[in-house]
C-alpha cells in the first residue's frame, strides 16, 4: 500500500527483512507509535479486528474457525489481534503447513489479556518486531549527521551540526515521536499527547486485562514513576513517593498489578543492567532504571511543558535523558544491537551501554550542555573501559557523551561528543 504523507520508519525495513525469513511477523508496541500503518505498507491484504460494524462477527469467526480469517494476498495483515488471542495458533498452523516467508504480519498495542487460548509460544514461526514513538530522525528533527553503524564500523572522525536550539529540544521532548503529532503547530502536536495520556489512565490501562482500574491511581502513579525517571527507584521508592503526597491507600501489591498493565501496554519501557567481565569483584547493581516509551507520557503526566523545562534544567536533564534512550533503543535495534545500562556498588556508572550480537559494545553518558557535567561523563566512560576484562570482551568501539550542545566532535581524549539531533541508526 502507498501512502503520499507517509514518513519513512526504521521499521520499515526491517519488517522487510523479517518478512523475507519468516512466515509471520508479530509487530508489537504502544498505542498510537505507528505500527499499523508501517504494517500497511508492507501488506498486500488487510483486517481490521476492531472495524465497526464487523468486530464482533470478526471475534464469532475467531472462535470457530480463526483459519478463516487468514485468508487474502500476502503478506496479509490482521490488525489488533489480541482481541482475538485465537489467531495466533491459526497463524502458527499456517506457518507449520504451508511454504513461504511474508505470510502473516500481526499487529497488537496491547498484550492478550488470556493467553490460556495460546497453546503455543510461535517460537521459530512468528518473528518479533517492537516499534516505539518516532526517533528524532524519523521525525526529521535530527540532522543524522552521526550514524551509529559507522562508529560500530569504526568510522569515529565525526562533525556535525545540531540542528535544534535548546528550546526546540524541549518542544520535542514534549511532543514526543507520536507520528499523528509531528509537523502539527506546537499547540495541536501537545495536545495530542495529552489525548493519548488520557486515553491510556481513563480507558486503556482497565481494557488490557479486563480489569477496572482507578484513573486517579493511574495517574498519581505515571506522575510518581515519572518523577523517578532515569533512576534506579524501587517500588517501595515509588510507593513512598505516592504516600508523601495522597491520604489514599497504594500498597505494593496494587502497584505492582498497575505497572504490570502498563507494561503489557508498552507503556513502561525499563532498562536493563548490563553485566560485564570485569578485572576486579566489583559488585555489579542490577536493578532496571526506570523508563517510559517515550518522555512525552512523563511530561503529560507532570503537568509540564517546554517552558517549564527551560526553568527546570534538572528535570529537563533526566528527561532528556530517557528521550535519548528512547532512539538509542531505535538506532541500536536496527543494527542487531541492546541498550542497557551500568552502575556498581562503587557509583561508577554509564546511562547507556550498546551491545551488538558480534560482542561489540559502546558505553554511553547523557549530558544535556554543561561542560562541566561532559567532561564528568568523559572521565567515568573512560573509567569503564579502563575495568574491562578485554581478555574476555571486546575493547569499546568509541565512548560517546549524548547532549543538547551545538555541535558534534571527537574530544582529545577520544570520547565523542554528539547532539541527540545530529544522530542516526
Amino acid at each position: 500500500m502507498e501512502k503520499s504523507n507517509y514518513l519513512q520508519r526504521i521499521a520499515d525495513e526491517l519488517l522487510l527483512d523479517k518478512l523475507e525469513s519468516s512466515a509471520a511477523v508479530l509487530v508489537q508496541g504502544p498505542k498510537w507509535c505507528g505500527k499499523t500503518t508501517t504494517a500497511e505498507m508492507a501488506a498486500k491484504s488487510v483486517l481490521y479486528i476492531d472495524e465497526p460494524g464487523k468486530k464482533d462477527k470478526n471475534l464469532e469467526i475467531a472462535r470457530m474457525n480463526p483459519s478463516l480469517l487468514l485468508k487474502g494476498k500476502t503478506p496479509r495483515l490482521i490488525d489488533e489481534w489480541q482481541l482475538a488471542p485465537e489467531i495466533w495458533d491459526a497463524v502458527r498452523f499456517k506457518a507449520d503447513h504451508e511454504d513461504g516467508f511474508g505470510q502473516i504480519i500481526l499487529t497488537g498495542s496491547a498484550v492478550p489479556a488470556d493467553m490460556s487460548k495460546v497453546s503455543h509460544s510461535g517460537t521459530g514461526r512468528i518473528a518479533r518486531l517492537t516499534m516505539r514513538p518516532m526517533s528524532l530522525f524519523e521525525s526529521k528533527d535530527s540532522s543524522g549527521e552521526v550514524s551509529l553503524k559507522r562508529l560500530f564500523s569504526g568510522e569515529t572522525d565525526i562533525e556535525g551540526v545540531n540542528p535544534l536550539t535548546l528550546e526546540q529540544t524541549a518542544f520535542c521532548l514534549c511532543r514526543g515521536g507520536w507520528p499523528k503529532a509531528i509537523g502539527k503547530p506546537e499547540k495541536i502536536a501537545l495536545s495530542q499527547v495529552l489525548d493519548y495520556y488520557d486515553g491510556l489512565v481513563n480507558t486503556d490501562i482497565s481494557r488490557v486485562d479486563d480489569v477496572k482500574r482507578n484513573p486517579q491511581r493511574v495517574q498519581r502513579l505515571l506522575r510518581s514513576y515519572s518523577r523517578n525517571i532515569a533512576s534506579q527507584a524501587t517500588i517501595a521508592t515509588i510507593l513512598k513517593d505516592l504516600k508523601s503526597n495522597e491520604t489514599d491507600t497504594f500498597d505494593e501489591d496494587t502497584a505492582a498489578s498497575y505497572i504490570k498493565a502498563l507494561k503489557k501496554l508498552f507503556v513502561i519501557e525499563d532498562l536493563s543492567a548490563w553485566n560485564p567481565n570485569l578485572r576486579s569483584k566489583t559488585v555489579i547493581r542490577t536493578s532496571d532504571t526506570r523508563h517510559l516509551v517515550d518522555p512525552s507520557v512523563a511530561v503529560a503526566a507532570l503537568g509540564l511543558g517546554p517552558q517549564d523545562l527551560m526553568g527546570d534544567p534538572n528535570t529537563f536533564g533526566l528527561l532528556f535523558e530517557s528521550m535519548c534512550i528512547r532512539d538509542l533503543r531505535i538506532y541500536a535495534e536496527s543494527i542487531g544491537g541492546t541498550v542497557y545500562h551500568y552502575r556498581d556498588r562503587n557509583g561508577l556508572e554509564a546511562d547507556a551501554v550498546i551491545h551488538l550480537r558480534n560482542g561489540n559494545w559502546a558505553p554511553v553518558e547523557v549530558k544535556l550542555f554543561s561542560d562541566v557535567h561532559i567532561n564528568e561523563g568523559a572521565k567515568n566512560l573512560n573509567k569503564l573501559a579502563s575495568i574491562i576484562d578485554t581478555e574476555k570482551m571486546n575493547q569499546p568501539s568509541f565512548k560517546m557523551i549524548i547532549t543538547a550542545t551545538p555541535f558534534a566532535y571527537k574530544r582529545e581524549d577520544g570520547t565523542l561528543v554528539v547532539p541527540i539531533s545530529c544522530l542516526r541508526n
